[in-house]
C-alpha cells in the first residue's frame, strides 16, 4: 500500500432545514456579495429558490444569479458566471443542483481570476492558481461534487468533454438534505444511481492487492446503491433511502476509497466521448458501457477481482467455480441497471449508430492506449462501443 495524505476541508450539513442561518453564516464568512448558479428552474417548482432567496436578504447578503446551467455543462455558461464575478466582484459563489451546476461554478471560481477562456483550464493552455470560495446546496445524488475536487465540462463546438482536477476548487461547504431530492424523476434517480456505482467500480477493479479495509467500504457503498436506488426510484419520499444514496454519492468519489490505487480510470473516459458527441445522461452511458466493459476485460487474470465483486457486492455462492461466479456478477450488474432501475441497455435505442467510434476510440488514446484496470487500445475501445449498440 502507498503513503498518502488525505484532507477534505468540506463541511457537510446534513439533513433537513440545515440552510436556515447556517447557509447566511457560512457564506458570509467569505463575503456579502454572492453569485447564486442553478440550472433549469426546478429549485423554484420545490420550493427551494424561495427559502434560498429569503434566508440571504434577511441576512443582507446581496445575490446575483445565473440559471440555465446544462445538464453536460457548457463552457460557454462557465465563461458568463466567470464575467458575472468579474463584473460584480463576487466573494463566494452558491451552486444549487446537481453534479452538472457545481463542476460549472467550481471553473468559474477559477475564471474569475483568469482573463481567457475558461476552457484554456480544460485543455491545459492556463493554470488555475486561485479561486473563489464555492458553497452548494445538492439537489441530485450523483456525481459525488459536493465533495470533490474535480469538475468536468463540455465544449460543443469541438465535440469534447474534459475534466481538471485542483484541490482548490473543492467546495468549503456543502448543504446535504436528502429531502430536497424526493422531486427527482424515476430516470434521474436511475441515472444518478448508475453514476455513484460507476465511481466506485472505477477504483474497485484493480489488479493488485488493495487495502482490505478500502475494498470492504467500497463493497458496502455499493450494496447501498443496490439495495437503495431501486427503493428510492418507487417512494421518491423514502428519506432513508434518499439519505443513502446521498451520502454513498460523497463518499464514493471524495478520494478516501482511492488512497491506496494508482491505475487511472477506464469507462469515464469512454463515456465522456458519448456524452461529447450526443450530449446524452452522464449516468445512462456508464450503465450501457460499464457491463460491455467488464465482459471485455474479464479473464484469467482478472478473474479473482470480478469473484470477489460477485460473491461480496451480489452474495454469490463462493463454492462456485471462480469464472462462474465472475460471469454471473456482471449478469447481476445488467439485472440491477436495466431491469431494477429500468435504464435503456444499449446505444441503438438512442439513435447511436457506429459512425463516430473510430473517432471517439481515436480521441481516448490520442496519448496511447488508455491505462487502467486493464490498459485499451483504440480497437478495444471501438469493440466496447459497439458491444453496447
Amino acid at each position: 500500500m502507498k503513503s498518502f495524505i488525505y484532507d477534505i476541508p468540506t463541511k457537510v450539513y446534513f439533513g433537513p432545514n440545515q440552510i436556515e442561518h447556517n447557509l447566511s453564516t457560512e457564506l458570509k464568512k467569505f463575503g456579502n456579495k454572492v453569485l447564486l448558479v442553478y440550472g433549469g428552474g426546478s429549485i423554484k417548482k420545490i420550493g427551494l429558490y424561495d427559502k434560498i432567496i429569503s434566508e440571504l436578504k434577511n441576512s443582507n447578503i446581496q445575490v446575483f444569479e445565473l440559471s440555465g446551467i446544462e445538464p453536460n455543462p457548457r463552457h460557454t455558461s462557465v465563461n458568463k458566471g466567470a464575467q458575472i464575478c468579474k463584473q460584480e466582484n463576487i466573494d463566494v459563489i452558491l451552486a444549487v443542483g446537481g453534479g452538472s451546476v457545481i463542476d460549472a461554478t467550481k471553473f468559474m471560481a477559477a475564471g474569475r481570476y483568469y482573463e481567457g477562456d475558461t476552457w484554456d483550464f480544460l485543455i491545459g493552455k492556463a493554470q488555475i492558481t486561485k479561486a473563489l470560495p464555492i458553497v452548494t446546496i445538492l439537489t441530485l445524488s450523483a456525481t459525488g461534487s459536493e465533495m470533490d475536487a474535480g469538475g468536468v465540462i463540455t465544449n460543443t463546438q469541438t465535440k469534447e468533454k474534459l475534466g481538471r482536477i485542483h484541490p482548490i476548487l473543492r467546495p468549503k461547504v456543502s448543504f446535504l438534505d436528502p429531502t430536497n431530492t424526493y422531486s427527482v424523476s424515476k430516470y434521474q434517480t436511475a441515472c444518478g444511481s448508475a453514476d455513484i456505482l460507476s465511481h466506485i467500480i472505477e477504483v474497485y477493479f484493480c489488479t493488485y492487492n488493495s487495502m482490505y479495509m478500502l475494498d470492504t467500504f467500497m463493497e458496502g457503498l455499493m450494496k447501498t446503491v443496490i439495495k437503495y436506488a431501486p427503493i428510492a426510484i418507487t417512494q421518491p419520499d423514502n428519506y432513508e433511502a434518499r439519505a443513502n444514496l446521498m451520502w454513498a454519492s460523497s463518499w464514493a468519489i471524495n478520494g478516501l476509497v482511492a488512497q491506496d490505487k494508482t491505475h487511472a480510470w477506464s469507462c469515464h473516459p469512454i463515456e465522456h466521448e458519448l456524452s461529447a458527441f450526443y450530449d446524452i445522461t452522464h449516468g445512462l452511458g456508464l450503465a450501457i458501457l460499464t457491463p460491455r466493459w467488464m465482459k471485455h476485460v474479464l479473464s484469467s487474470n482478472t478473474v479473482d477481482k470480478f469473484y470477489q465483486f460477485g460473491v461480496n457486492v451480489f452474495d454469490i455462492d463462493k463454492n462456485l467455480d471462480k469464472m462462474e461466479v465472475a460471469k454471473k456478477s456482471i449478469e447481476k450488474l445488467e439485472s440491477f441497471l436495466f431491469k431494477d432501475l429500468n435504464l435503456s441497455n444499449n446505444l441503438s435505442e438512442l439513435n447511436i449508430d457506429n459512425s463516430h467510434f473510430e473517432t471517439m476510440a481515436e480521441r481516448v488514446t490520442k496519448d496511447g492506449p488508455l491505462k487502467g484496470f486493464i490498459d485499451l487500445s483504440k480497437n478495444d475501445i471501438v469493440e466496447i462501443y459497439n458491444a453496447c449498440l
